[in-house]
């Protein structure tokens, strides 16, 4: 063999070498031209009476007109008979490739989440380079508007909104974030019940930008009008279609059944005077009991805090952070009154927000054909159990 390469001519090495060469430098390696390409980093979808409308946010280069740092984005809509006719004419009308392998977060307007949710999902379902990991939310009013709103604490409403599902807001208990693996899982169980968080918007009057720039309508002597938003709601889903909305309260109280609580607050009452208490520990559990009568058990365990009270309190007290008996069972029936609240709600729209049904049928297919109509139902009690601790 070594014999054989030493015959081989100096100009066949040098050719080879040539066409290695060519090959690696005409290669893109699947980077991504910005002047080509329409890199989707949110999208809103709104069903209109011939089919949806979708408003895309786009990433352009930095120093646009826009912005002259941060992450600057243009919004453009189009319109199609299925989210698929939306896409195509957003290259149709752009002339750019949309790239969805970045989107972030899709956004339902809230009209079209109570008709068909999945049917408005089904092509990012289907399309291959769509993260299965993108955030997945409800909004007030028509997605279109939440898109193309100013945010007043970034660059791109998208990446203002998607702040509101991180780690410490979900430690906090107020928000209940879903993805889009996540939530189609739970579509397609025998539960067929899901939920999303539900994201809204305030004005936050200002004539500067999230950049620190001059916006465009203090350029002429008037404010523009930028958003603040918040998803501490929770939009309840049955069969694939929105059917009701958990409170503050009650999204709180979901959040403590699974577990997910450190350092989050909540109010109580000590002798009359309002007091907030830090969770430290929080063990939840759902369970569905089927020996004897069948009934729900919704437990949660807490270890607290005193965080503040809500008047002038004396020093030796201000110096310990224990928290007296009667505040302690006023917290444990708050807490009960909130989870019984949250049940109710699932109880009244149908929704098995818990996947009881898919619990079970996993656990005793046979158990399953008989209670199955019963999930959710007046038929079926809630046992609630809460108990809430200080810290020693």
């Amino acid at each position: 063999m070594h014999r054989f390469l030493k015959t081989i001519p100096m100009k066949l090495y040098l050719l080879v070498l040539a066409v290695i060469l060519f090959a690696f430098f005409s290669n893109d390696f699947g980077l991504v031209d910005v002047q080509k390409t329409a890199i989707i980093l949110a999208a809103g979808i709104d069903k209109t009476e011939t089919g949806y409308t979708l408003s895309a946010q786009v990433a352009v280069p930095k120093g646009s007109d826009r912005t002259t740092g941060g992450t600057s984005s243009v919004e453009i809509q189009t319109e199609g008979k299925t989210a698929s006719d939306c896409i195509s004419m957003l290259y149709a009308k752009t002339g750019w490739v949309p790239k969805l392998v970045f989107c972030n977060l899709l956004l339902l307007g809230e009209e079209t989440a109570r008709t068909d949710a999945m049917g408005s999902l089904d092509y990012f379902l289907r399309n291959e380079y769509m993260p299965d990991s993108c955030f997945l939310a409800v909004c007030e009013g028509r997605a279109s508007e939440t898109i193309s709103s100013q945010s007043a604490i970034d660059d791109a409403s998208s990446l203002a909104i998607t702040k509101l599902f991180s780690d410490a807001a979900i430690k906090a208990g107020k928000v209940m974030p879903n993805t889009l693996k996540e939530f189609s899982r739970a579509y397609y169980s025998v539960a067929e019940s899901g939920y999303l968080p539900y994201v809204r918007m305030n004005d936050q009057e200002g004539s500067q930008d999230a950049g620190g720039n001059e916006s465009a309508g203090g350029a002429g002597g008037q404010e523009k009008t930028q958003k603040i938003y918040m998803a501490d709601k929770t939009a309840l889903f049955q069969g694939g279609k929105m059917v009701g909305l958990l409170d503050e309260r009650e999204t709180f109280a979901f959040s403590l059944l699974k577990g997910e609580v450190f350092a989050g607050n909540f109010n109580a009452d000590d002798g009359g005077k309002a007091l907030t208490l830090t969770v430290m520990e929080n063990g939840g559990g759902i369970s569905l009991e089927t020996d004897g009568k069948p009934r729900v058990k919704l437990q949660v365990s807490l270890t607290v805090r005193l965080c503040c009270r809500g008047a002038t309190a004396p020093i030796d007290d201000v110096s310990s952070d224990e928290v007296g008996e009667e505040a302690l069972q006023s917290a444990e029936q708050g807490l009960k009154r909130d989870i019984n609240d949250l049940w109710t709600s699932c109880v009244q729209c149908g929704c098995d927000l818990f996947e009881l049904k898919r619990d079970l049928y996993r656990r005793s297919p046979k158990k399953y054909a008989a209670l199955k109509d019963m999930i959710p139902s007046p038929a079926l009690p809630a046992e609630i159990l809460v108990t809430v601790e200080t810290k020693t």
